[in-house]
């Protein structure tokens, strides 16, 4: 068995800070038109502004049909958080100049974006009893370690949890900024989990250990997960992980590149496709 000698301490009770985020892909169209006050670049703006509006709007929607928060109260404060949502552009798909026969100039930009629903909100949310297991919330994964401590030679478990299906990737990022992917890997592609169920990192084809080893210090534990398939990484196989080649910039944005679906519920073409996706990361030590 190949053995992966990371440095790190991972633990749900006692790590020294735990990051999570949960949000909804999707894809808008902005239209605007130039009329007699307003320049090119400020048209541009507006029909961006409006691709905005129309991503939360879609979001909202999508979240709504996906989610059947039973607590009259849930329901309000998921309705509250996406009324209040940032969005946040990952890729420009299109932006194109057009006639209108009645205003003019216009332009139309297509975004495919992120919308983050409200913090606060969602914190009150995910706090609720038996949220974080509930299939009806929004998505939420967890990920924890089979101890609270760990010192040099010692071998560790990372488990993880969803609240309901998932896909997702599982990351390792060292004290020297190097991450690998732990899962899937080159022996256990498994990458669609069920909700409910706990998965245990190694286990079953994985053809390594977690052993504890210098140098030591702060790393972390990054699980990207979604309703759809993740966006591609470029990985270089390492034997029994993948080292992560993906620039740390772009990690996040290529991995949020979801394959989007419809709405459950909405006919074909009718409604924007979109996506849950949610983003845990565990910052975690090392002793000797």
């Amino acid at each position: 068995m190949k053995k992966i000698i990371f440095a790190f301490l991972i633990s749900i009770l006692g790590s020294t800070s735990l990051y999570a985020a949960q949000s909804t892909i999707t894809e808008a169209e902005g239209y605007a038109c130039m009329g007699y006050d307003k320049s090119r670049k400020g048209t541009e703006e507006e029909a961006l502004a409006n691709a905005k509006r129309m991503a939360v709007e879609y979001a909202s929607t999508y979240i709504k049909s996906e989610t059947r928060v039973k607590d009259a109260i849930l329901e309000k404060d998921l309705i509250e958080a996406y009324a209040n949502a940032s969005v946040k552009i990952i890729e420009e798909i299109a932006r194109g100049w057009y006639k209108d026969s009645s205003s003019g100039d216009c332009v139309k930009i297509k975004i495919k974006a992120e919308v983050i629903p409200d913090t606060r909100t969602m914190e009150r949310l995910s706090q609720g009893k038996g949220a974080e297991d509930d299939p009806s919330a929004p998505l939420n994964v967890r990920v924890w370690t089979d101890k609270k401590e760990y010192r040099q030679k010692e071998k560790m478990k990372i488990y993880i949890k969803g609240n309901k299906p998932f896909y997702a990737r599982v990351l390792h990022r060292d004290v020297d900024g190097t991450t690998l992917q732990i899962l899937p890997n080159p022996y256990r592609g498994e990458n669609y989990f069920n909700g409910g169920t706990v998965y245990e990192i190694p286990s079953g084809k994985d053809q390594f250990d977690l052993v504890v080893a210098p140098p030591f210090g702060e790393e972390s534990i990054i699980v990207y997960a979604g309703s759809s398939p993740l966006g591609d990484l470029d990985l270089q196989d390492q034997g029994a992980v993948y080292q992560v080649k993906t620039a740390d910039r772009d990690m996040g944005t290529k991995t949020r590149g979801l394959k989007l679906q419809a709405a459950k519920g909405t006919q074909s073409g009718k409604e924007p496709a979109a996506s849950e996706f949610f983003e845990v990361k565990q910052t975690v030590k090392t002793m000797r």
